[in-house]
């Protein structure tokens, strides 16, 4: 199928080939077109150019973008979408003043979902999974990760993986696995940390590894989760599984987290609400990206990520919504771009950069999407009729989106 987009007002995030991601004052620049034309075949970007150099050409739609922006769709490089039910009650109890520390340590927290989670069919939760799937989708987001951790057990943890793998089969979008069977202690394992990292590294990973389930292993490197020496020995053993680390660190605390990572060659860190001038050291150079979280530091009432040191340290920042039942109830990538230009001092073409382009590095995508590219995915937003791309973040209580495109499809 050919779908001929002509009179574009803005063709946002042209970029060549083999642009993988971009770091300090690279993330300023948002390469645009204006009155342009941009042509899919069979699912991906064929050509594109400014109007008058529009051929005639036999296509199967065209679509008249007058006053409308296109542009590669959002990709979330964090999320948690496969849970069971919500925490609606301890969005109450915080606001009436208990800590998310407070909360976990009655009961709360990541043990209540996985208590739901554990007493939910796999059927259910694939059907739960499927609404937010969708829902995201609508939204704007045309690639997306998924984690576990929600399980706790081994039983659990590989239902979780096998609903991710199932909204894998079942939709055209990309779905990237993370195993994050460390994201908190069970009940039963409270005070038997040790005991729970045995089970994790003995028994839980060799049976994700065997039946393929995830590509990637993450771990909840926190006060009060899981230490950095748990991290470092997760880390090791993944490696013999073929997973790929991406941690999450800093959120609350800095305790060398981002160090540890670095040394397992992490894909991305991610939240960094709390950063010190040795993590950013120990960023430069490497092939880890960072990712911010601003959804996150909205709904918790926590520090955001400090972008503008990261960036202005010629580090690379990603964004993602870290979508999950307790902590960010919400997979609005258009909120999360706003977030960073409102709260974290990012400009629209750093924001929009950051959860296209750097978000693909994130996930493994770089060679297939987040950019306007030749033989790049047909994964698109057509927005309504807006005034420029600034005005995306701007008017951060809407979406204005028209239409979302998954392979040169309209969803």
């Amino acid at each position: 199928m050919k779908l001929l987009f002509k009179n574009i007002q803005e063709l946002l995030q042209i970029r060549e080939k083999g642009i993988t991601k971009l770091s300090g004052a690279e993330m300023k620049e948002l390469p645009v077109i204006k009155n342009a034309w941009l042509l899919t075949e069979d699912g991906k970007i064929s050509d594109f150019g400014k109007m008058e150099s529009l051929s005639n050409f036999d296509v199967d739609e065209t679509i008249d973008a007058t006053g409308k922006i296109l542009m590669p769709g959002w990709i979330d490089s964090h999320t948690h979408i496969v849970y069971a039910g919500n925490r609606e009650q301890e969005f109450v109890d915080r606001i009436k003043g208990l800590t998310y520390e407070e909360i976990a340590n009655k009961g709360g927290g990541i043990p209540n979902s996985a208590e739901k989670l554990q007493n939910t069919s796999e059927e259910e939760l694939y059907e739960q999974s499927v609404a937010r799937l969708e829902e995201v989708i609508t939204m704007g987001t045309t690639a997306i990760e998924i984690k576990s951790g929600y399980g706790l057990t081994t039983e659990a943890e590989l239902k979780m993986l096998r609903v991710i793998k199932k909204l894998k089969e079942n939709y055209d979008l990309p779905v990237k696995s993370t195993f994050l069977g460390a994201h908190a202690l069970p009940k039963e394992y409270r005070n038997n940390r040790e005991g729970y990292m045995k089970l994790i590294i003995d028994e839980m990973l060799p049976k994700v590894a065997k039946e393929n389930l995830a590509e990637y292993v993450d771990i909840f490197c926190e006060k009060g989760y899981f230490t950095v020496e748990d991290t470092k020995n997760l880390l090791s053993a993944a490696r013999k599984y073929g997973l790929t680390p991406k941690i999450h660190v800093n959120q609350f605390n800095a305790i060398g987290g981002i160090q540890a990572a670095v040394e397992h060659e992490a894909l991305s860190v991610d939240h960094l609400e709390v950063m010190n001038p040795e993590d950013l050291e120990a960023l430069k150079g490497t092939q880890t990206m960072p990712v911010a979280l601003p959804s996150c530091s909205l709904f918790l009432g926590i520090p955001y990520t400090p972008a503008r040191d990261i960036i202005d340290k010629g580090l690379p920042l990603a964004l993602a919504t870290d979508y999950n039942p307790g902590s960010t109830p919400s997979g609005n990538m258009n909120l999360v771009v706003s977030l960073a230009c409102i709260k974290m001092n990012m400009t629209p073409e750093e924001a929009i950069n950051a959860a296209t382009v750097n978000a693909a590095y994130a996930i493994g995508l770089s060679e297939s999407h987040g950019s306007i590219t030749k033989g790049k995915a047909a994964n698109l937003i057509l927005t309504d009729k807006v005034p420029s791309y600034g005005f995306l973040p701007y008017s951060f209580g809407a979406n204005h989106i028209d239409s979302v495109f998954i392979n040169g499809k309209r969803v």
